[in-house]
């Protein structure tokens, strides 16, 4: 029998069958977000071993990762609400399912088409997904919800690069265990969500809800205009080392390690974390603030190894950008989305996924074509961070300009 039940924001939530604790389906909620945001760099440490088989450029790579970039786009804008209409759980059931079959794809895969193939299914699914999770933590614990935005999507990049990494470059099977393990755990996910209560009672209006538009609250737009330099730095540089980042590590070493390759996006991702639960109680502006000067410092350490092929001195740097990737992405999220209503939070979470997904995407395939003209990853690496620096550096002035007029407003009074 289904009930009604207040949720402790003030949302009702669907108590039906619901064999799982509140406490239970946040974290079943945050493990999807991590193995989804896995799946998505897992293939990063194999590029290598897929161009030694089928040939094909470095600005394919790229292409590759670009149209998973663009097809989490395309759901987030047409199907990102879907979930504030349908509840969280029909929309997690559906994507967990396609997910454990992208994975058969990728594990199957027999040339770039098939990789395209299942890169664009596996966007669909995870666009479609990030608003519903995310928003279905919010509901159940607005201010832990929150930072588990932040959170969760770094150690989800983080753990597939480094496991992928890991499983290339000691265990037989390289390009299909780590999908096969994948797939068990979007299967163990699935059943796991149809046996929890759904964070929000359906709402009319699921078709319409489809129709790709970007209504953005009144209340968040103007946290979402200062937020914009911050997360268009952030993710484009995230995209670069998803992409790039193995074949970066080669032109520093001269060498092929698989775990090496993937160990630079784990650097980014993981210290990005860590960071954002050290500093999570941090004032969102203020947040965001040092994530850009972090993140422009680490940059700028990373750029000057690189002529000198100092490899610690690069993870040195890249994990201060990440530092400055997961604290200015997380004063991001929380600056934007709580002035949200229940009703439209995946909807701003799309939004903001929106942002983050075109950063990482559009400047990725760029420093892609860059690569394949002039064969100079070190080159390209210097310009493209020297361009994130330019970005970050904008993000801190135009902070210390906003704050410099309140103090001589309020001094005026």
């Amino acid at each position: 029998m289904t009930s009604l039940c207040a949720c402790t924001n003030g949302t009702q939530i669907t108590d039906r069958n619901s064999y799982l604790s509140k406490g239970a389906t946040f974290w079943l909620l945050a493990s999807i977000t991590v193995s989804f945001l896995a799946s998505s760099s897992a293939p990063t440490p194999l590029y290598a071993l897929y161009q030694a088989q089928w040939g094909f450029s470095s600005i394919t790579v790229t292409v590759i990762f670009c149209v998973y970039a663009m097809s989490v786009l395309a759901a987030l804008l047409s199907a990102g609400r879907l979930s504030d209409h349908l509840g969280r759980r029909p929309v997690l059931i559906a994507a967990t399912a396609v997910q454990a079959a992208t994975m058969v794809i990728f594990a199957t895969a027999s040339g770039v088409g098939d990789l395209v193939l299942a890169r664009i299914i596996q966007g669909l699914a995870t666009g479609a997904a990030l608003g519903a999770v995310g928003a279905g933590m919010i509901d159940l614990n607005k201010e832990r919800g929150a930072t588990a935005n932040a959170v969760t999507p770094a150690f989800g990049t983080a753990t597939g690069s480094v496991l992928s990494g890991i499983l290339v470059q000691y265990l037989p099977a390289p390009t299909h265990l780590v999908y096969a393990v994948l797939c068990v755990i979007f299967v163990l996910q699935g059943t796991g969500v149809a046996l929890m209560a759904d964070t929000i009672a359906p709402a009319p209006g699921a078709l319409a809800s489809l129709k790709p538009q970007l209504n953005l609250p009144a209340t968040a737009r103007g946290p979402l205009l200062l937020a914009l330099p911050v997360l268009v730095a952030s993710w484009a540089l995230a995209g670069f080392y998803a992409s790039l980042g193995p074949m970066l590590v080669r032109g520093i070493l001269g060498a092929g390690s698989a775990l090496l390759g993937g160990l630079a996006l784990f650097v980014l991702a993981a210290s990005g974390g860590l960071a954002v639960l050290v500093l999570q109680h941090r004032e969102p502006r203020a947040m965001m603030t040092f994530g850009a000067s972090m993140l422009a410092a680490g940059v700028g350490v990373a750029v000057w190894s690189l002529p000198h092929h100092a490899i610690a001195v690069f993870f040195a740097g890249t994990s201060i950008a990440g530092i400055g990737f997961g604290t200015g992405f997380q004063g991001a999220v929380r600056s934007i989305v709580p002035f949200a209503a229940p009703h439209e939070r995946a909807g701003v979470l799309s939004i903001v996924f929106v942002v983050s997904y075109l950063s990482m995407g559009v400047p990725a395939i760029a420093a892609g074509a860059l690569v394949a003209r002039h064969g100079n990853i070190l080159g390209t690496a210097k310009e493209f961070g020297l361009a994130v620096m330019t970005l970050a550096l904008a993000a801190v002035l135009a902070a210390w300009l906003r704050t410099a007029t309140g103090r001589a407003a309020i001094t005026q009074r």
